[in-house]
């Protein structure tokens, strides 16, 4: 699910989180709830989260034509939320409905091709109905589709007895998308080869860090990104350096690379202006920085709005708080307090 970048450059308008609605992402969830539905069955209710790189270091372009990265991944609480039931077993297909205009239901969403390849794995042959309600935005680089994907995996091993191991889902989530393993981690992960080699980290940086998350109106395609990559004009930084610096000095803005800001901020200068503005809030961030192949602009320290952002330029903007989750061991991630009515939106038009 990712966007093309279009040509909006004096349509942004802010887009505020309500109050209630970042107090309610602070509470813990039970991991999944399970509540009875019609016809007998039981529905599994889970949380769908996103995540963000940290630092993002470009290492290679491969003769496949894919890039190897050095990156770590963190899993924060912006997220979506799914509802899972299994269909009859008379059912010949999956059901999946979305409450957010654009996303796709068919067999091109991450969702379907999650099922799909779950069935193939496990020789499972039960069909599911979906309901995904979204909060987190497309071409974003926050892995929204990604994390539905391997939630639609928890889901499926969860309602179908567990016939494979988490270990497994791991493994086969990267045939379907780079990103999706990640979700299997702990919640802090240094990943490599295309994002698939996951290796469990101590999360550097406090749970508790404040994050803030803006996001123009535009997304940016991720193969684009990548087709327009320098290699000449990468960072240096070891990796491995950069992950045991953080964990020792904090997201600091030298450490909180990203090789991909170079490409994204050439197709979208815009981009870098608003990065700029950011950093320009002075010790309200420790960091500020694109967060995969944008067009997300994490700030690191703080989730207090600038107040230039009210400013009519930016009119259509995202902005959400967020923090760094993590998940133990046999559980999914814990999100939002679940209640018997849909949410609103993460953020709102103010």
């Amino acid at each position: 699910m990712q966007h093309r970048v279009t040509a909006q450059r004096s349509c942004w308008h802010r887009v505020a989180p309500s109050r209630a609605a970042a107090a309610a992402r602070r509470q813990p969830r039970h991991q999944a709830v399970l509540a009875a539905a019609g016809g007998g069955t039981d529905a599994l209710h889970l949380f769908s989260p996103s995540k963000i790189n940290v630092f993002l270091r470009i290492m290679r372009r491969r003769e496949d034509g894919f890039h190897d990265l050095a990156s770590l991944f963190h899993v924060i609480d912006l997220g979506d939320d799914m509802s899972f039931e299994e269909l009859a077993g008379t059912a010949s297909a999956d059901v999946l409905t979305c409450n957010m205009d654009g996303v796709p239901t068919d067999d091109s969403n991450l969702v379907i091709k999650a099922l799909n390849l779950f069935r193939t794995k496990t020789g499972r042959s039960q069909r599911f109905k979906i309901d995904l309600a979204k909060r987190v935005p497309h071409g974003a680089g926050l892995g929204g589709g990604s994390g539905n994907a391997a939630t639609t995996l928890w889901a499926a091993n969860e309602l179908c007895g567990r016939p494979a191991s988490v270990e497994e889902l791991l493994l086969w989530s990267g045939e379907i998308g780079s990103d999706i393993s990640v979700f299997f981690s702990n919640g802090a992960a240094y990943c490599t080869g295309r994002g698939e080699v996951v290796e469990n980290v101590p999360p550097p940086l406090p749970l508790n860090t404040p994050l803030l998350l803006v996001k123009p109106p535009v997304g940016l395609s991720t193969p684009e990104i990548f087709k327009a990559l320098d290699l000449d004009r990468r960072s240096t930084a070891d990796p491995r350096q950069l992950l045991a610096r953080l964990a020792a000095e904090g997201a600091t803005q030298e450490l909180t690379v990203n090789d991909l800001e170079q490409p994204a901020f050439d197709r979208l200068p815009e981009l870098l202006q608003l990065k700029q503005q950011l950093q320009a809030e002075g010790s309200c961030y420790s960091s500020v920085f694109m967060t995969g192949s944008g067009s997300t602009i994490v700030c690191v320290g703080s989730d207090s709005i600038p107040s230039f952002l009210s400013d009519a330029r930016y009119t259509g903007m995202f902005v959400s708080p967020a923090r760094f989750i993590t998940r133990q061991r046999g559980e999914w991630f814990a999100g939002p307090s679940q209640k018997a009515a849909p949410q609103a939106p993460t953020a709102v038009v103010a």
